[in-house]
């Protein structure tokens, strides 16, 4: 099954949805192989060795992506592929892909949390703009889609709510990320290499975007309220920061007198980033919304209790596994998390991160989502027929 994946960039900044096209084009074993095009600057250092054809047709630097090369390469392309996958909305990306793909190639959307409500509520006046990109082109798009991919119950509910007007094919897959592979004590090394000052503490890590979204500032605030309570506990705070937001947060840091037991590392990548979970007491995110979050099932897949605000779709199902807390996404909630993890006895956090596992595997393998797209496109034909 060849299947073609079109997103904007594979910048591992760019977040959850580059990650997961990168692990989706690992499992060639399982019959899924394809390639990727993107609008990328072919010579993006990000592009070297990822293991899988890319087609970088950038740079292209606005906004909404245009690229005049897109949508031809699509139309001298689309007869190679068995389908196509469109990862996100509100860029060309997916326009071009309606424009060439309609009626010909079957194309599926994953949405990747982009029709949320959130951002209807947090940000009206954008929320007004994209109401003029969708009647005409996005509810089209979507329209005309052989499914709409969404990654739980949560997201699919949630996401008609954000427009009154919309109609598509909804599909829900398993979605996850993939396990870490290779030697434990090297990935801590590689970890500590970045971040000394934590070897031989004990730490909770946010590893993701530094993000007004993921709830940073309540992490922190949350954070100097508790100090106290746990002195030898400290947090670890891993991630790009693309809004130049770091340095307020570090100033509530100063004042609390907290500058040795919170770090700022910067974005993990590879064996450091999996010794960051590896070597943690657990992972926290208390993000304002969160249509699945990678980082989370990295971390169950690494063993580790996540530490959730209600807002990310799948917190439901890790309470239900109690495979972490749950909290409310508000300053309130945030520390109730931080308290009731310093409260939690050390038998039960080893017991909660059996159970971390045990949730990893169960639900949250991406191996699963590759096989639940390439059956998709085996039964494109006969969906066609039934229509």
């Amino acid at each position: 099954m060849r299947i073609l994946h079109i997103i904007g960039t594979l910048n591992p900044e760019a977040g959850g949805p580059t990650e997961s096209v990168r692990v989706l084009l690992s499992y060639g074993p399982i019959g899924y192989t394809g390639e990727v095009v993107t609008l990328d600057d072919p010579a993006s250092p990000y592009l070297a060795d990822v293991g899988f054809p890319v087609h970088a047709l950038g740079p292209t630097n606005t906004k909404y992506g245009f690229n005049a090369k897109l949508l031809p390469w699509l139309r001298a392309n689309r007869g190679r592929f068995d389908g196509v996958v469109v990862n996100g909305l509100w860029q060309y990306c997916g326009y071009a892909a309606w424009r060439a793909l309609a009626g010909n190639t079957p194309y599926v959307v994953f949405t990747h949390g982009m029709l949320d409500p959130y951002f209807r509520h947090a940000f009206p006046l954008k929320h007004l703009k994209k109401w003029l990109y969708w009647v005409p082109f996005e509810y089209r798009i979507l329209r005309d889609a052989y499914r709409v991919l969404f990654t739980s119950q949560a997201e699919k509910r949630l996401a008609e709510q954000s427009f009154s007007l919309h109609r598509w094919n909804p599909y829900v897959v398993p979605y996850g990320a993939s396990g870490p592979s290779g030697d434990p004590e090297v990935q801590e090394e590689a970890f500590y290499a970045k971040c000394p000052a934590v070897k031989g503490k004990r730490y909770l890590v946010f590893l993701g975007r530094i993000h007004r979204k993921k709830g940073c500032d309540m992490l922190i605030n949350a954070f100097t309220k508790v100090a106290a309570d746990d002195p030898e506990l400290h947090l670890v705070m891993a991630g790009p920061d693309q809004q130049l937001w770091s340095a307020k947060l570090k100033e509530t840091v100063v004042a609390a007198g907290l500058t040795k037991r919170v770090h700022w590392t910067g974005m993990l990548t590879g064996d450091s980033k999996w010794g960051a979970f590896l070597g943690s007491e657990a992972f926290i995110l208390p993000s304002h919304q969160e249509n699945f979050g990678i980082a989370v099932a990295e971390a169950l897949a690494c063993g580790k209790p996540v530490l959730l605000a209600d807002k990310v779709n799948i917190a439901e199902e890790i309470a239900g596994d109690e495979a972490g807390f749950v909290e409310t996404d508000t300053p309130e909630g945030t520390l109730r998390l931080l308290k009731r993890w310093i409260a939690t006895s050390l038998e039960e956090r080893e017991a909660m991160g059996k159970r971390a596992s045990a949730t990893f595997h169960r639900r949250y393998d991406m191996r699963e989502n590759a096989k639940a797209i390439i059956w998709l496109f085996e039964h494109a034909g006969d969906a066609r027929g039934e229509s």
